[in-house]
């Protein structure tokens, strides 16, 4: 007798092995609860779910084949022609396949029904994915029978965001504008709009070095990594802590003790005016891209959800940004950055609450099912440079971490806003400390309180949701009550903003230190204000431009996008400060053949290797440290005064 299969499995072809699933609409592996989908038509949908169209159960042919075998144990012919006959009527009224829609989620193991086909179910043909839809081509409704219909299939719209939600969001953004305006009244220098002129307390620095660096992809895209994976890439969290004091001890005293505005000063004083230059615009087109990234990638996801356009959202958190920021300078920048640092982290609490609150069991069932899913390994010991084992994540947020704390003018300006040195290296503890504790625990732990939730009630879950990353704005958006829900999402857009605030304020600052008052030093300060506000206003145009240009674009990972970002362009540039603190041999000539080789290897490491995402950051550095050092060593320059320039001579350099 035949046995309708019900089963289920996943291929691995790196591994090459088979894995057996949850059995179709059935609740575990080999049970007997499980549906038969033969000759049902199949497809992905959305970024995590594959939907089965119709399909046959096999009980009319299981009737049939049963006929079949009493046709041939009848007694005579009479009997025989009888239950011939039934045969031929079970082919006549063949109800059709089943019209049922299933939907399998590939992270959660779960499958459930989510709706029916409006009439005869279409067989033995292919589903494909055409404009905004999915097509099923023609296709066998009876045995034996085809029809020359089309059926086309689109997602029902998103359900609507609601008033009261757009009222919160509408509050929160209006009182960032007010702060933008109050703290207009204290930015009479440049001074004041670049480094607040030392006023900003150290707490409030560092909130606002975890608040830039977490950005809405990192409030996003870490739960989403933790909910699809596990918690393998906390050790992008810890290594903020191992780069603390290397970043506090060798290279804070260079900024603070050479009075600089910008990073990039110090490379003039220690190799040239090129160095100089071409480290800081390789700054403002790294920012550039951030801005970019930042203001798509929330965007688009929140688009997802909310059914609100991208490009409304993009234009939304541009020009709120660039309002603000031109207005209040620096010091508005790190005060909002601290109120949306306390949104972000008190609506990432209340999250999770909730969550527990609504799954049976609370929190042990939490704990219960990360467990025997493998949801909370950290330690991946696999010595492969492709995948994000231990050893990649460790190293390569060694080296993320080290670019951003070690180059990166966004981050230094923090520690040039503080009163004094001592203050700056307590900013940078407690970033760390927030990165180590709130960005650990409470973002991973979201990531697996969302997989226990959907794993208990798949039903919820969107099998359309065509972004990865938008798996905790969609739970905030359809679990949560208005008002609350405007509160979760404007948490979002708080944790975008004050990525794209620091990133426009730092690049103003570049552009006129660097560039108009490195070569106009007897410029007006009050020309220069000007000047820096109508920076902020155009490169935050510029990013925004580039945002909306994102939107035709297919980015499929917030997180791998921004780390490969950050990993190809910022590499080198970290390179320049290491030839520059570590070594006394390396000059000007040298460095900047080390940062050219950096880019073109950084390239050819791209597009001829599979490494990890993860090590794009430190092979940029490895690259100009080793070719910037042997180009030092082989191209002739005139020697030039270091004191105070290098670890060997930093107590030469007076303490401010």
């Amino acid at each position: 007798e035949t046995k309708m299969l019900t089963d289920a499995y996943v291929y691995n072809p790196k591994t090459k092995t088979w894995t057996q699933l949850t059995d179709v609409l059935g609740t575990a592996k080999g049970g007997s609860d499980g549906k038969c989908t033969a000759a049902g038509t199949a497809i992905d949908s959305g970024a995590n779910h594959i939907l089965i169209i119709g399909g046959d159960t096999g009980e009319d042919y299981l009737a049939r084949e049963r006929l079949g075998r009493e046709i041939k144990q009848a007694a005579d012919k009479a009997q025989a022609a009888t239950l011939t006959e039934k045969l031929y009527g079970h082919f006549k009224k063949h109800p059709g396949f089943t019209k049922d829609i299933l939907a399998y989620h590939t992270i959660t193991d779960t499958w459930i029904k989510i709706s029916e086909f409006p009439t005869t179910t279409p067989g033995c043909t292919v589903s494909v994915k055409w404009e905004d839809g999915i097509v099923i081509t023609s296709g066998e409704f009876k045995p034996g029978i085809r029809t020359p219909r089309i059926w086309k299939a689109q997602a029902a719209p998103a359900r609507p965001f609601g008033w009261i939600n757009y009222s919160v969001l509408g509050v929160y953004l209006l009182s960032l504008i007010l702060m933008g305006i109050y703290f207009s009244k204290r930015e009479k220098t440049t001074e004041d709009f670049f480094k607040a002129s030392g006023r900003i307390p150290w707490w409030a620095a560092g909130l606002s070095i975890f608040g830039t660096q977490l950005s809405a992809i990192t409030f996003m895209a870490i739960p989403a990594k933790t909910y699809a994976t596990d918690w393998r890439y906390i050790w992008i969290n810890v290594a903020v802590i191992l780069v603390a004091p290397f970043i506090i001890y060798l290279f804070l005293p260079f900024f603070r003790r050479l009075n600089v505005t910008t990073a990039y000063e110090y490379l003039e004083k220690r190799f040239n005016v090129v160095a100089r230059l071409m480290g800081s615009v390789m700054f403002m087109i790294l920012q550039l891209g951030r801005i970019g990234i930042v203001l798509f990638l929330p965007s688009i996801a929140l688009s997802v959800v909310t059914g609100i356009d991208v490009r409304v959202c993009i234009l939304v958190l541009g020009v709120m940004s660039i309002i603000y920021t031109v207005l209040g300078g620096i010091e508005a920048v790190i005060w909002t950055d601290v109120i949306q640092v306390i949104v972000l982290l008190g609506g990432a609490i209340l999250c999770i609450v909730i969550v527990i609150c609504n799954i049976e069991g609370g929190l042990t069932t939490i704990v219960d099912m990360a467990m025997t899913h493998n949801k909370i390994n950290t330690f991946d010991f696999t010595f492969d440079w492709t995948i994000p084992c231990f050893w990649v994540v460790l190293i390569g947020g060694l080296a993320i971490n080290f670019v951003s704390y070690g180059s990166d003018q966004v981050v230094i300006q923090r520690y040039l806003t503080t009163k004094d040195e001592k203050s700056a290296a307590n900013s940078i503890w407690a970033s760390g400390f927030l990165s180590l504790t709130a960005g650990t625990v409470i973002f991973f732990g979201m990531g697996t309180a969302l997989f226990a939730f959907y794993k208990s009630k798949p039903e919820l879950m969107n099998p359309m949701l065509s972004n990865a990353d938008a798996i905790l704005p969609w739970y905030i958006v359809t679990q949560l009550p208005q008002g609350l829900a405007g509160i979760l999402i404007a948490a979002v857009f708080a944790a975008a903003m004050s990525s794209l605030d620091s990133s426009m304020n730092s690049v103003a600052t570049a552009v006129t230190t660097d560039f108009y008052r490195r070569f106009k030093p007897n410029a007006n300060d009050h020309t220069c204000l000007n000047l820096a506000r109508w920076v902020t206003a155009i490169i935050g145009i510029a990013g925004t431009v580039l945002a909306l240009l994102m939107a035709g674009w297919d980015i499929k990972s917030l997180w791998d996008q921004l780390n490969s970002f950050i990993g190809l362009f910022a590499g080198g540039l970290a390179g320049l400060f290491m030839l520059g603190i570590f070594t006394k041999r390396a000059h000007g000539r040298g460095v900047i053949v080390g940062l050219i080789a950096s880019g073109i290897i950084q390239y050819l490491v791209k597009e001829f290797t599979s490494i990890h995402v993860l090590l794009y950051a430190l092979t940029g550095i490895v690259s100009c440290v080793v070719v910037g050092y042997a180009a030092s060593i082989i191209i002739p320059a005139k020697k030039k005064a270091i004191d105070g320039l290098t670890i060997y001579t930093i107590g030469k350099a007076k303490n401010s």
